[in-house]
């Protein structure tokens, strides 16, 4: 039994997300921690809300709350969304929590004793109007290497540029709309990531089996331009980790906090912390996840996220481990992915223009949603969302393919053969043949999910649905009843044991559908199928079974265009 511990990107409290957000991190990482924990692995699956930095205090400004009740108010909206898409988290944390607190000083205290933290006087702009320093994300303005007039003052989203405030052209404050600024000074304190450029290349150079996508960011921020930079990690904020160096004050840094990009992924280690808590266990049951001297030297780690993430996690948060000296776990795999789109542009939220999950789940249950994602998730490129492929895919795969064959099947046997699984003969070549070409393909969909290759995991599974209705059409049991009883008891007794198989490797992509089709196969044995064989004799002969109700029904045209007015959104 391996050990497995999977992250994905920690999503921003300021809002609800929409299905990009969700299929570049979350869903993913849900997959496949749904299929290790199948194969029986020990699993460990953390995620979190990002509650510091300009964004909270803006979109709590905005709702006219305390920033404190707003983040606590938007976690429990964002945890009760997880759950709705059944995201499987151990445990789903708080970037605010104490343990976040606690872990982000120490690991400030640990860079600093090793001479890795340097205190920088650095000019910051000032807003007059709003009588205080504007951090990053509180100042927009022209980005000066791409032209975008939409960059914020710590990163452009048009080209991914990494700024600093002081870098935009016609600055404004994103809190009063003020040009009325000026350049002050301020002291910062700075991780000083380019001492440790050569420890994160051999590093980033020694995971050959990561995507490419990752790598070439990695890459790129590391030698493009001047290359890694030491960057700030403190910022003039009320909101966020008090600046202390341990459990000590930090002399001048009095009334700042630590920048949201350093206290965030610390949030990874910090809420397998909370999950302890929350559990009565002790710290050596987190600690064997985390540290390399108590245990975790037999864990695999992977992360998700979207390419917007990558720099930080393959560089800014490993500058922090390995700079702190101490025994901390690295990522061994950093699954990335590129955008997904919204029929023909981008999501907006301020158009309102895409599905958000919220809406997503007031609209149909999330299977569909899991699977349609899931399936066309961008990973080689950006891909995008139109409502005329989600209704294909669903129609097609969930309610044509797999839907069709359970009811199908269940159908049959109760109206001809009643409500057990009946006895029949002997399984003869079509049944056999079905059998080898199912160990082959299950053998291929394994490769694909351990590779963590999810539209051809998705693709596989499709074709695993596929060849039991091609065997149904072609064993034909509605014809073989009236001439040979027998045979087709043997083609329903196998076609039900089909049903469980179905369901156990389905469920990391559509777990309440495979819940659904393992209730009425009478069974809760989740077992592997490993051996087909034995698998596909699972169910004995008068083991009970029902009909499921419909498992996917199928989305109208009327739908479709209803849907795809609603969610357009505000052309400019």
């Amino acid at each position: 039994m391996a050990r497995i511990l999977i992250t994905s990107a920690i999503p921003y409290i300021n809002g609800i997300k929409h299905l990009g957000n969700l299929v570049g991190s979350q869903l993913p990482a849900d997959l496949f921690a749904r299929y290790m924990r199948a194969r029986g692995n020990e699993v460990m699956f953390i995620c979190a809300t990002d509650e510091h930095g300009t964004p909270a205090e803006l979109a709590a400004a905005k709702a006219g709350k305390p920033v404190a009740e707003y983040c606590a108010e938007m976690h429990e909206v964002q945890a009760d969304l997880a759950r709705g898409f059944r995201l499987s988290f151990d445990h789903f944390g708080r970037s605010s929590s104490q343990r976040n607190h606690r872990l982000t000083q120490h690991f400030a205290g640990q860079l600093a004793d090793h001479g890795l933290i340097r205190e920088v006087s650095e000019k910051m702009i000032f807003s007059i109007d709003d009588n205080r320093f504007l951090p990053d994300r509180y100042i927009e303005g022209t980005c000066p290497n791409c032209g975008y007039d939409s960059a914020r003052g710590d990163q452009c989203d048009n080209c991914t540029k990494q700024l600093d405030p002081t870098d935009l052209i016609n600055p404004h404050s994103t809190i009063s709309g003020s040009t009325n600024l000026e350049v002050r000074e301020t002291k910062h304190l700075y991780l000083m990531q380019r001492a440790l450029r050569d420890k994160l290349e051999a590093w980033i150079d020694s995971k050959a089996d990561w995507p490419v996508l990752t790598t070439s960011i990695a890459k790129k921020w590391l030698n493009d331009g001047d290359g890694l930079q030491d960057r700030g990690i403190t910022r003039d904020l009320h909101w966020g980790i008090p600046v202390m160096k341990g459990d000590q004050p930090w002399p001048g840094m009095e009334g700042k906090v630590f920048y949201v990009w350093f206290d965030a992924p610390i949030e990874y280690i910090a809420g397998t912390a909370e999950w302890a808590d929350a559990n009565g266990k002790q710290d050596a049951d987190w600690e064997r996840w985390w540290r390399t001297d108590k245990g975790a030297e037999d864990v695999t780690y992977y992360q998700f996220m979207g390419k917007d993430n990558v720099p930080f996690h393959t560089l800014s948060f490993p500058a922090t481990i390995l700079g702190s000296g101490e025994p901390w776990k690295l990522v061994d795999y950093l699954k990335s992915f590129n955008y997904l789109n919204y029929d023909g542009g981008q999501f907006s939220t301020s158009r309102g223009r895409g599905v958000f999950m919220d809406q997503a789940l007031s609209i149909l249950p999330s299977d569909y949603w899991r699977w349609w994602l899931l399936s066309h998730a961008p990973e080689s490129a950006d891909s995008e969302f139109t409502w005329e492929n989600f209704q294909a895919s669903v129609n097609k795969d969930l309610a044509d393919v797999l839907g069709n064959f359970v009811s199908r099947v269940t159908k049959f046997a109760k109206s001809k053969l009643g409500e057990t699984v009946p006895e029949g003969g002997e399984f003869g070549p079509q049944e056999t043949a079905l059998i080898a070409e199912l160990g082959v393909r299950i053998r291929d969909y394994e490769g694909y999910m351990n590779a963590i290759e999810v539209r051809k995991a998705a693709a596989e599974l499709r074709a695993i649905w596929v060849i039991g209705n091609e065997y149904l059409q072609a064993a034909a049991p509605w014809s073989a009843i009236k001439t040979d009883p027998a045979r087709a008891e043997a083609m329903i007794r196998l076609s039900l044991n089909l049903i469980r198989v179905y369901a156990i490797l389905s469920q990391p992509f559509i777990p309440d559908a495979a819940q659904a089709m393992m209730a009425a196969m009478g069974s809760d044995d989740w077992t592997w199928p490993s051996d087909v064989p034995e698998a596909i004799r699972a169910l004995p002969a008068g083991h009970a079974f029902t009909v499921p109700e419909n498992l996917f029904r199928k989305i109208t045209d009327e739908e479709r265009a209803d849907w795809q007015q609603r969610f357009a959104g505000k052309r400019e």
